[in-house]
């Protein structure tokens, strides 16, 4: 059984950043690209910057410049440094992992951390 677990949202002050990790658990053999996504209220969920892993990173025009993705492999963990927040950044966060467990490859979803960019 594959697990990703989230961490490092709460609530940030407008301007000020945040660090969100991603640790992926279980049966693991190979894991490609690692992502995160955010899905505000009434809105869909929308990628904010994935990574493969051999480090090649993808943001969407939007999220370019306040956001970074990065990742350590050996520690099957993905984080997100996101920086100059503003109260439109307020979401539930995701990590999804593209990745072969024991039996298929297959992209796995975290449960959700909430980030609430509010003075």
């Amino acid at each position: 059984q594959v697990q990703l677990v989230e961490s490092g949202g709460g609530l940030v002050q407008p301007g000020g950043s945040l660090r969100l990790s991603c640790a992926a658990s279980g049966t693991i053999f190979y894991i490609y690209t690692m992502g995160w996504y955010r899905q505000a209220p009434a809105k869909q969920r929308e990628l904010v910057a994935s990574i493969t892993s051999g480090g090649a990173t993808t943001y969407p025009d939007s999220m370019k410049g306040r956001f970074t993705i990065s990742r350590d492999n050996a520690k099957n963990t993905v984080y997100l440094q996101m920086n100059s927040l503003k109260p439109e950044d307020t979401a539930v966060y995701y990590c999804n992992a593209d990745l072969l467990d024991s039996v298929w490859r297959k992209t796995y979803w975290g449960q959700g951390t909430q980030v609430t960019v509010s003075s």
